[in-house]
């Protein structure tokens, strides 16, 4: 599968090792001839692969000038790709980031295009420990997405060093190891492919912290009539009033999801901790949106 958000319509998308295009023409078509698409990757043949498809692309969805740009270079290095400051909305990434020799230069990287209040939306392989060097560089291990795999709390400190204090898990499903030589490599290790979203807000705490505020969705975001799903944890029916911390509030209320819910409340009171109740919450009609993993996207 394609680690896509909702609600893109109109908005810049960065895809981080795009490959063949693939996830950017799905990305073309729902991001409007008003939104744009970017594509970076390193392998020349595989850009070859994605050029060849612009204009029929762009005559199948019926604009009158291609909304997709394939650019040659390094995630590593976005300045080289042209890309600036604050210019793109949602940056996005599908198993890639783990191939990284230099995973803090791509988060510094991906922070630094990001706009205020933009998301980094991607899936990706993680450990529940740090992988021995010997590991990370086995050509086997490597070429299976495992030899990279973050591990779960230097993501979280990797996203603190650039401001961001907060990030959710949208699906975790751990990956079984089916080669009895790799399986026999990793002893006790465990890997997980996760969908997971992180926003550029200055305004995160590291803590789920209690300001007394309630959000309610509004049922309005494209193809989410009954629900909208922010995480795992966090799954809104529509019309139904649920308490949310301070940094949910702040991930629905100053991000592009605002038009789509009705935030109560604002952080000048303060109420301790936040204990999540029963807001997290049931499965909905059609099964758009359960806050219960069920699968990965990635490898």
């Amino acid at each position: 599968g394609s680690p896509i958000p909702e609600a893109v319509a109109g908005l810049t998308v960065l895809d981080l090792g795009c490959g063949t295009g693939r996830d950017c023409y799905v990305l073309s078509n729902l991001v409007g001839a008003c939104g744009k698409v970017i594509g970076v990757d390193m392998t020349e043949e595989q850009l070859e692969v994605a050029r060849r498809a612009v204009d029929s692309m762009t005559k199948k969805y019926g604009y009158s000038a291609p909304n997709v740009d394939f650019r040659s270079g390094k995630i590593e290095d976005l300045v080289a790709c042209g890309i600036e400051d604050d210019s793109v909305d949602i940056v996005l990434s599908n198993c890639v980031l783990n191939l990284s020799p230099d995973k803090e230069r791509v988060f510094s990287e991906i922070f630094r295009v990001l706009k205020p209040g933009g998301e980094l939306y991607f899936s990706d392989v993680y450990a529940d420990r740090r992988i021995p060097e010997k590991l990370q560089n086995d050509p086997v291990f490597r070429g299976e997405c495992l030899g990279g795999a973050l591990y779960f709390e230097d993501f979280r400190r990797l996203l603190n060093r650039y401001g961001c204090n907060d990030y959710r898990v949208i699906t975790k499903t751990e990956i079984d190891l089916n080669n009895a030589a790799i399986a026999e490599q990793a002893g006790c290790m465990q890997f997980y492919s996760m969908t997971v979203r992180a926003f550029n807000l200055e305004v995160l705490e590291d803590c789920e912290e209690d300001y007394g505020q309630i959000a309610t969705y509004l049922g309005t975001a494209p193809g989410r009539p009954h629900g909208f799903t922010l995480d795992e944890e966090h799954v809104f029916e529509t019309g139904r009033p649920e308490r949310v911390s301070g940094n949910t509030a702040a991930m629905l209320n100053e991000t592009r999801f605002q038009k789509y819910f009705d935030v109560i409340g604002s952080r000048a009171r303060h109420f301790g901790p936040f204990e999540a109740s029963s807001a997290a919450m049931t499965k909905l009609p059609g099964g758009e949106s359960s806050g219960k993993s069920s699968g990965g996207s990635c490898c």
